[in-house]
């Protein structure tokens, strides 16, 4: 059987990955709550002529998911699972990523697109650059949208609506890798954030890893104590709340405390040195002092809800429907062009960045490399999107519109 293809990517790249039966083939290795998630969100997306085909060490999960419409064909043999296509989607635990890429790396289709889903970056960028072959692009990813709950049977194709993609490209990656993925994200409904990775394996710590530090140590903690049976029975919303990702699967947050030591220590630290902070309120009464420590927090907490920081201009352009938007992305000429710039510009990130507690002094948000590959990108999409316009308005009778 002829392998099949990936994305369409401009003639030189499309040459490189064959086609059976004019479908596009999408690999997505590890069929749980996330894997599972993305491939319902390309599924309700409609792509014309995409092909999924999924894998999972767990023959069920694989099953599950093709029942379930995430898939369209469940194969138990990796190998033959990546042979022939353009794109590979590693949705794996952080620590299983590095034998993922072993077992895939010889029978990757040339020009193929390899990313993954892990909640560290910098260790997976490594195993990336260590593992994988040149004629296969690699480019970082972490979808920051989740559940406690985990499994292809909590899996849902909204769960990355208006949520952060973060993006991390090799230094080497192919630019057509690079907008193979920003182009995915994008479908699915996420927004694409480019970071460097040590950088988001930092902001990845305070946001995500400690709070699941938290709350299974608080858990555990008062699981242990004499007077948990009594204490069971009390337990309400507030702490089944702030003890919910205690209920996260183990090996994932093993293997992500495992792969960010140093980021999340530092946090850890800083997270003690507050809570000595409000244990020196309490034990010198300073109650006026608690009260507009709590004040504080309440309405910067709720400032946050109503209006969560975003990075503007964001990379994303209004279309039609995600099938052109897709397309566009790929093999758009203008933004292509401008892409190529991020190759040269990783590096470029590392010189100069304040360290965390530098960055906390300034009160003057600092442009970052996210910021600036999105502002370029933004402005040739508009140029893209303008050219594209006329031609669609020329067209168009009296009256219609063009979306």
């Amino acid at each position: 059987m002829a392998p099949e293809a990936g994305f369409r990517e401009p003639p030189s790249y499309t040459r490189r990955v064959s086609a059976h039966g004019g479908q596009k083939k999408i690999t997505i290795i590890g069929t749980g709550l996330i894997g599972g998630s993305i491939g319902l969100a390309l599924k309700a997306a409609a792509l014309p002529g995409i092909h999924l085909v999924g894998h999972d060490r767990d023959r069920a999960n694989a099953s599950r998911a093709e029942k379930m419409g995430a898939i369209d064909r469940a194969d138990h043999n990796l190998p033959h699972a990546v042979e022939g296509a353009g794109m590979v989607i590693i949705a794996t635990p952080v620590l299983a990523v590095r034998e993922v890429m072993e077992q895939i790396a010889p029978d990757l289709a040339e020009g193929a697109v390899v990313t993954d889903t892990a909640s560290t970056k910098a260790q997976v960028m490594r195993w990336a650059s260590e593992l994988l072959p040149e004629r296969a692009g690699f480019v970082g990813g972490h979808p920051m949208a989740g559940k406690e709950t985990q499994g292809i049977e909590n899996a849902e194709a909204a769960l990355f609506k208006g949520r952060a993609y973060c993006i991390c490209p090799a230094v080497h990656a192919p630019e057509a890798a690079l907008k193979t993925v920003l182009g995915m994200a994008q479908v699915i409904g996420a927004e694409p954030l480019f970071m460097d990775p040590e950088e988001h394996d930092v902001l990845a710590a305070a946001v995500s890893h400690l709070p699941l530090m938290m709350s299974t140590a608080l858990f555990s903690m008062l699981r242990e104590s004499p007077s948990w049976p009594d204490m069971g029975m009390m337990a309400s919303h507030g702490f089944r709340d702030a003890t919910r990702l205690a209920s996260g699967d183990p090996r994932m947050s093993h293997d992500i405390w495992a792969t960010n030591r140093e980021a999340l220590i530092h946090w850890l630290d800083r997270m003690a040195a507050e809570l000595q902070r409000y244990r020196d309120m309490l034990q010198d009464a300073k109650d006026k002092a608690l009260l507009e420590t709590f004040a504080r927090a309440q309405l910067e907490r709720d400032a946050f809800l109503q209006h969560p920081p975003r990075r503007h201009p964001q990379a994303t352009v209004e279309m039609p429907n995600a099938g052109r938007a897709l397309v566009d992305l790929l093999i758009g000429g203008m933004m292509a062009e401008r892409l190529r710039k991020i190759q040269k510009l990783p590096e470029l990130s590392r010189e100069g960045r304040p360290s965390p507690r530098e960055e906390e002094k300034d009160s003057k948000p600092r442009p970052t490399l996210g910021d600036r590959i999105a502002q370029d990108i933004r402005r040739d999409l508009e140029k893209l999107e303008k050219k594209r316009a006329e031609p669609e308005q020329k067209d168009s009778p009296p009256g219609e519109g063009g979306g």
